[in-house]
This record gives structure tokens, C-alpha cells and sequence, in this order.
């Protein structure tokens, strides 16, 4: 069978679950292709949109929350006659040749516009096939109440009210979790993590702060330096080679591995005891998968916040900013074994492991029912 994912390049999340699902789909023998829907138009507009999404998620951070704060709380549908209309209208008609020609068995969107354009294509029977839509948040985003799809994806089903909320209809929901790649579904003895990558084996704080490395993570480093308890850190600075030359400049009394951008995540992963990062909705659901406790720290105005209320109302992580900081979170994660073991649990209710294998199998299941009902 053939499928198709569409996604937007706007962050590292969307892409990255594409990708779990291509993965997947090409190991049961089935034809899976990614359509970044705005590279396929012209690559320099996609280029423009992806550095635009960083730039106003590092440099005008407020803005970005008050604007995304106005969309969300928007439960409507957009305006017919708008320029969002016009956009996606014009973005559909150049799609249309692209996935007739591909005859997908089912569509797959993992970002919300993406799943616009797709509602948009079904209504003018360019394909007739199943569609999903992926919400990689721990919140609903903003242009989900204006798509029309089959089934909608969400972390967990305690966001099925908030996905209502947004006019999706509670049969559509699959609380199947964010598909995340296969490497993070399984979890290595931490001894043999460690081994692998030249580490001593004691307890382990992995830190990153998403793949720009945000944050003053200088300071965090230094206030880890000093708290006093026994363990080694884990500092991924990501494409932020600023951040790494200065890091590898500084004494550390504790033993601190610092490291740029990675391909091995998960081994990191499997290694430590205790992740500190933003609250990214694909970064949170990998973790989780490796049963790892969270303190959240520097989230992004807009769908990090909601990520950080929902983690936070659910017990699974700790929060650290100006008036909490990062050795009272950890004090609490090492003197207090009952907060501990409630993170734990929560991570293993919120935990799924199995989400793409989960997702993927319902879609190949319904698409050979639908084939064989022809």
C-alpha cells in the first residue's frame, strides 16, 4: 500500500514524526513518502518559514506567545474570505497533481496547516482514501477546529476534552500517543548505555535544551557544579556551536560531558536518570518512552507553556524558573522518594512506547478492510 505524510518544516517535531512513520510503514514493506507540502512548492519558501518559526520562537519569544495565545483560544473555524483561505486554497491546487499521481491509501497530516490543505484536497475529491491528522503537543494547536479529517491523534487521552473543545468529534479521537522512532521505544540497561559511551557508571542528569540549545545553560551548569550530591552530566548543546565552544572553555569540579549536535539521543537517553530539557511535545513523548523523570526548564511562549500545564497538572514533571530553581528541583527529586515515585508513575501513564507501532498498524488495518470492501 501506499501512504503519504504530509508536514510543515517548522520546528524539529513534526519532521521527526514523519519520519517514525515512514520508518515504520517501509519496515512492514508498504510504500511511505514525507511531503514537506511548502518544499514542494518552492524550497526557499520553506527555507523562509522554518528560520521565521525560529526566529520568533528565540528573538520575539512574547510576541510569538501572544499571537499563538489569540489563535488557540480561537474554537472556531477560519473565515472562508481570509488571507489563511486564500493561502490554502492556492498551496491545495498546487498539491493536487502530486497526490493524485502518488494514490495514497491513507494521508497522514503531522502539522495542523498540513492537515488544512488536506481537508481542503478531500473536499474537492482529489482522493477519497482514509486521513489522519498528528497533534504533536500535549495541547491542541491552533487551525486543528478548521480541518476535517478521519481520526485525530493526540498524546493522551486526557487531551480528548480539550480536542472536543475544538470541534473534533470524540469518535475521531485515537489517544495513541506521538509517534516517536523506533529507537526510543525499547530502553537499554543503563549500565551498557554508559559503557557504551565511555561513561562512569553512577547516577546520570542529561541535559538539552532543544536543538538550538536555548536557554542560559552556562548557568545551569554551574549551579549543578555546586549542588552537592555524587553524579555526572550530560550536556547537549545541539547546532548551538556558540554555546559548545564556550562550555568546553569552563572547569567543572563534577565530571560533565559536553556534546554538540547528536544522532544518538536515545543511548543518552538510556544512560541518565534524569532529563532536563524544554518541554517540546516530541522531545517530552521520547523521554517518557525511556521512563524518564523531567524538570522542565525555558519553555517557549505558546505550545510549550501548554505542554508545561498539562505535564505539571498531570505529576510528571518538575518546573524550574526565576522563583524555583533547578537545586530545589533537584533536591526534591533526590530527598523525597514519594514525588519521585509519583513522576514515575505518571511517565509510565503518559509513557508510549508503542505509539507509532500503535498508530501505523490501526492505519494499514483500516486501509485492507477498506480495499478488501471494494
Amino acid at each position: 500500500m501506499n501512504f503519504l505524510v504530509m508536514s510543515v518544516r517548522a520546528g524539529y517535531g513534526h519532521h521527526s514524526t514523519a519520519k517514525a512513520l515512514v520508518e515504520y510503514f517501509e519496515s512492514m514493506g508498504h510504500k511511505c513518502e514525507m511531503l514537506d507540502i511548502f518544499d514542494y512548492i518552492n524550497p526557499h519558501l520553506a527555507n523562509s518559514i522554518q528560520d521565521g518559526y525560529l526566529l520568533s520562537t528565540k528573538y520575539f519569544s512574547k510576541p510569538y506567545g501572544m499571537l499563538y495565545d489569540k489563535m488557540t483560544r480561537n474554537d472556531e473555524p477560519y473565515r472562508k474570505v481570509s488571507i489563511t483561505a486564500l493561502l490554502s486554497n492556492e498551496v491545495s491546487k498546487r498539491l493536487t497533481q502530486y497526490v493524485y499521481e502518488f494514490g495514497p491509501n491513507a494521508i497522514i497530516a503531522t502539522h495542523s496547516y498540513a492537515a488544512v490543505v488536506m481537508t481542503i484536497l478531500k473536499k474537492k475529491e482529489v482522493f477519497s482514501c482514509p486521513t489522519v491528522g498528528i497533534i504533536t503537543d500535549f495541547t491542541v494547536h491552533p487551525f486543528w477546529e478548521s480541518t476535517n479529517l478521519d481520526h485525530y491523534v493526540v498524546p493522551d487521552g486526557l487531551l480528548a476534552w480539550q480536542a472536543q473543545k475544538k470541534g473534533i468529534a470524540k469518535e475521531k479521537i485515537l489517544p495513541t500517543g506521538i509517534p516517536i522512532r523506533r529507537q526510543f521505544s525499547t530502553i537499554r540497561d543503563k549500565a551498557e548505555a554508559r559503557r557504551q559511551l565511555g561513561l562512569k557508571d553512577k547516577r546520570t542528569i542529561l541535559i538539552m535544551m532543544g536543538s538550538m540549545g536555548y536557554g542560559d545553560v552556562g548557568s545551569s551548569l554551574n549551579e549543578l557544579d555546586e549542588f552537592d550530591a555524587d553524579f555526572q552530566l550530560l550536556c547537549v548543546c545541539g547546532s548551538n556551536s556558540k554555546l559548545k565552544a564556550s562550555l568546553e572553555t569552563k572547569s567543572f569540579k563534577k565530571d560533565i560531558e559536553i556534546y554538540g549536535f547528536v544522532n544518538n539521543v536515545d543511548v543518552l537517553m538510556d544512560a541518565s536518570d534524569i532529563i532536563i530539557s524544554k518541554p517540546g511535545g516530541l522531545t517530552t513523548s521520547e523521554a517518557f518512552a525511556k521512563q524518564l523523570p523531567m524538570i522542565t526548564a525555558n519553555p517557549l511562549p505558546g505550545q510549550e507553556d501548554r505542554n508545561t500545564d498539562f505535564l505539571l497538572n498531570c505529576g510528571a514533571i518538575l518546573v524550574v524558573n526565576d522563583r524555583f530553581s533547578l537545586s530545589e528541583a533537584l533536591n526534591i527529586l533526590f530527598n523525597c522518594s514519594w514525588r519521585l515515585e509519583q513522576m514515575r508513575e505518571s511517565v509510565g501513564r503518559l509513557g508510549k512506547p508503542n505509539a507509532t507501532k500503535d498508530l501505523c498498524e490501526f492505519i494499514i488495518d483500516k486501509c485492507s478492510r477498506k480495499r478488501n470492501n471494494k
